[in-house]
């Protein structure tokens, strides 16, 4: 029996600091040159040359300024601050590559509907359907101010609204402009038929819209929808909705029960269970020997940030460790936040010291460190154990950690029949599904608003 193919991402944010904090200090990191358009090409680039699936890029609306009460800390070693917009990179990396895959993330509580579906259907088509969409909904209230709110809505309030989000989205992608009404003939002269370009009407509690798709269908129509909510409100939503479930786990049992919940998920909103690809977020050390591995990593360390770490982490709980003695219990507080963060805390045996620790390499992803027969080992066990698709690598030192693991890693990944040894035809969605088809499949929620259905 054929082993199962490893999907991998590349995790990056258009900023210095995304997942490990402090590395940006490193000698060989050249995080700083984020602004340029070679950091960004030259990177699609080496992940073209590693046949990685995709460049997963995140987001923030909104600044950590729950550490301390302040933004003293994410200035100083820029925490995801500044952040410059993900989707403005698409363009220059689609044209210096041919099968690279984006997922962009971006924040649907801030952006209209109507104009989002254009950009979107834009970036699909300038990148010959590359491009996924990471749906996420906040949980700063920085943001919720910056954008005129006193507060930001309600977590599972959110999940409602972003509900009728992707419905307005599927009515705009889907089923504005049907197959063939596009005929772009000259002698005729007509470029689209008008009686199947279809006027969107929407009416709904947050959104209301009437009008006509600006762009004509792109190549995937809708984008290949990415989610990683993993409370049950945002399970719910990923079974309806996600393509891709993006998951943070420490520990293999734990990890295997949040894929079986993703993909119960997918099974109760009528879908199979492998409509879903899941993928996890990992750090990963290699070095041709364990040996330089773990001097690699001790290098690492002695710039990394831990209280960087726990300053961001502050963020996604809502809750200021600053407060906190080293050895204090921090208290357990239900927040608007990332539910999958607050949830960590709730044994009420965390203190500011463990979380220190956790964080020592400036994040608290799970770290894979040896020669690269032990990382494939280790790669090759949690998909084995847990059911995952596949991972989220994360940059310490950038770009080196991609090169690393492309140079050292995925040769011996392919050895083993684990890897890809190319890349398959067509879009971002054929490559990571094998039904065929560049859009939805029929059983998808966004299918049903096909005209042609």
């Amino acid at each position: 029996m054929a082993k199962k193919k490893i999907l991998l991402n590349a995790f990056n944010m258009n900023c210095i600091g995304h997942i490990n904090h402090g590395l940006w200090t490193h000698p060989r990191d050249n995080s700083t040159q984020f602004n340029t358009l070679e950091y960004w090409t030259e990177l699609a680039q080496l992940l073209e040359r590693g046949l990685f699936d995709g460049l997963f890029i995140a987001d923030i609306v909104g600044v950590y300024d729950v550490y301390q009460n302040s933004v003293q800390v994410p200035l100083k070693e820029s925490i995801q601050l500044p952040v410059n917009d993900p989707l403005l990179l698409v363009s220059a990396m689609a044209a210096v590559t041919k099968n690279l895959g984006f997922g962009l993330t971006a924040n649907l509580t801030y952006e209209p509907p109507y104009l989002f579906a254009r950009r979107m259907s834009t970036l699909d088509h300038l990148s010959r359907g590359r491009v996924g969409w990471n749906i996420v909904t906040g949980y700063l209230d920085s943001a919720a101010k910056a954008m005129g709110l006193k507060e930001q809505v309600e977590h599972d309030r959110r999940y409602d609204q972003a509900d009728e989000y992707l419905e307005v989205l599927y009515k705009l992608w889907e089923g504005s402009w049907e197959n063939g009404a596009v005929l772009n003939d000259p002698a005729q002269r007509i470029y689209a038929q008008p009686d199947k370009v279809h006027k969107v009407q929407h009416d709904g509690e947050f959104y209301q819209v009437q009008g006509y798709h600006l762009c004509e269908p792109s190549p995937q129509r809708t984008p290949v929808l990415f989610q990683a909510g993993s409370s049950e409100r945002g399970l719910a939503f990923a079974g309806r909705h996600a393509e891709c479930v993006f998951i943070s786990g420490q520990t293999k049992a734990a990890t295997k029960t949040q894929v079986d919940k993703v993909r119960a998920s997918a099974v109760a909103a009528g879908r199979n269970p492998a409509d879903i690809k899941l993928f996890m977020g990992l750090n990963v050390i290699v070095a041709p020997t364990p040996a330089q591995a773990q001097a690699k990593r001790e290098e690492y360390l002695s710039y990394a940030s831990a209280e960087a770490g726990v300053a961001h982490f502050a963020s996604s709980t809502g809750i200021d460790f600053a407060d906190y003695e080293l050895d204090e219990p921090i208290q357990y507080v239900k927040s608007n936040a990332i539910q999958s963060a607050t949830q960590v805390l709730q044994n009420n045996d965390w203190t500011r010291r463990k979380l220190l620790d956790q964080h020592a390499l400036g994040g608290r992803y799970m770290t894979v460190v040896g020669s690269p027969e032990q990382v494939a080992d280790e790669l090759e066990s949690w998909i084995e154990e847990t059911g995952l698709d596949g991972f989220n690598l994360t940059r310490i030192v950038t770009p080196e950690s991609y090169v690393d693991f492309i140079d050292l890693v995925i040769p011996e990944l392919q050895r083993r029949g684990s890897y890809k040894t190319a890349y398959d035809r067509g879009s971002l969605r054929q490559k990571l599904f094998s039904e065929g088809d560049a859009h939805l499949p029929a059983r998808h929620t966004g299918a049903h608003y096909r005209h042609n259905a």
